[in-house]
Formats: structure tokens, sequence, C-alpha cells
């Protein structure tokens, strides 16, 4: 089974094409680039590199976020496109579900962190407990000292990942007893990671109803924000 997989939910974007238990090919830009402009590049480029065209593949997997807004409808509309396209189903995964699989096996606890501004983190707690990934604590957006207060009290090993670890390392380094880092390397959601977990979901039969699925954005846009303070201070004059 090839299926394509791609990420969109932050400033990286990436895509790779999975066969089974093969990684044929993957493509990221982590850089200030237009996803819109270059997320049909990259997967153009990945098909032709591998021969394949794309009504060689038989499935899709795309990240449900949380993260950009901007960024995840982009990757909603290109895979619901591509999937209505050639007929072939599809399935979201989570970003933070896929940065937390980048650190597959490692000990303790695994806190992936995506900066959501003002010193607020998108974040879930996860661990791995035979060759499972467990999430104990659900996605949630969260000011950076509420995570603090609420992993100090697991007292174990936290290892962080994600594109909030540059800003707050130091704080958490200050405050955590038992801290560490994912190498930069891993520090980006993987399309392979996203493609391996949405590879076996769609291999048990799930995917996603086009017309229904939306992504995970866990809070309001500034926009909206901005609307209904605006709204609320009409109201009050």
């Amino acid at each position: 089974m090839k299926i394509l997989s791609l990420d969109s939910a932050t400033e990286s974007a990436t895509c790779a094409i999975i066969e089974d238990e093969k990684l044929l090919g993957e493509v990221t830009f982590n850089y200030k680039k237009q996803h819109s402009v270059i997320l049909m590049n990259m997967i153009d480029y990945l098909l032709k590199n591998l021969n394949l065209k794309i009504s060689d593949i038989d499935g899709f997997v795309v990240s449900k976020g949380p993260g950009s807004f901007t960024g995840l409808r982009i990757g909603a509309a290109t895979i619901k496109g591509l999937s209505q396209g050639i007929q072939k189903p599809f399935i979201s995964v989570s970003s933070l579900d896929a940065l937390a699989y980048n650190l597959s096996y490692t000990d303790g606890i695994i806190c992936p962190i995506l900066d959501a501004l003002r010193n607020n983190v998108y974040t879930a707690i996860y661990k791995f407990n035979d060759s499972n990934l467990e999430k104990l604590i659900d996605y949630s957006p969260m000011a950076i000292d509420d995570l603090i207060d609420i992993l100090i009290k697991y007292n174990e090993k936290v290892t962080f990942i994600g594109d909030g670890v540059p800003k707050f390392c130091e704080m958490l380094k200050e405050k955590l007893p038992k801290v560490s880092f994912a190498p930069i390397s891993l520090n980006f959601v993987k399309a392979s990671s996203l493609g391996e977990i949405g590879l076996n979901l769609l291999k048990k039969g799930l995917k996603e109803d086009i017309y229904e699925f939306a992504p995970i954005y866990l809070r309001k846009s500034q926009a909206e924000r901005e609307y209904e303070k605006k709204k609320g201070a009409d109201i009050n004059d």
C-alpha cells in the first residue's frame, strides 16, 4: 500500500511517500516559505523522482493540527482535492502525535510543544509503553508555566520536541530537574512519522469523511478573537 502524507501545520512543510514498511522518499522545507506555493511542487517532485503517478497512491495522510490556521487549511484542501480526484481515502493525524512519534522508544515523558504565542504552547503529554505511544494528556492550548507545573508532578525525565523548544528551553531547564531536548533533526513534524501512523490507521479501514473533516484548531483565530472583542465593545457602547 502506497500512501502520501503531508504536514503544513507549522512553518515547516513536509511530504513523504511510504510503501508498507518502506519510506520511499521525503521532502522537508523548514524555512519561511508559502505552503500554498510549495506543497504541490514538493508532491510533484517526489512523484517524478520515484517514477510514480498520483494514481499509484492508495491513500493519503494529512496533519489535522494544531498549528497555523492558514497552513492547516492549505494542507486539508490539498489532501481533500487529491483524495477526491483519484477516489482514494485519506486519514488525519495530529501534528503533536507525529512529533511524539519522532521520539519512539524514548524513556520517560515525551512532551511536544508548538509555539502558540504570548507564552502559550499547543501540547499533549505522552509516554512510550510496550511499543505503543500512550497519550497521558490530550491536545491542549496551555500557558508554558501551567505545563511546567503539570510536568513537575510526574517527577520523571521529560523530553521536549517541537518548534517551541528554542523559545522555552532555558526556562524549562531552569524549572524542571530532569529535562532533555530532541535533536534539531527531529525537532519538527516529519511527514514520514505522520505517514507511518496514518498508514496503520488506513490499513484498519479507518478514513475521514471528505465533507465533515476539519482540522484541530484548539483556539479561535486572531481574526475571530479581534472580531469578538470589537463586537463586545460595540455592545457595551
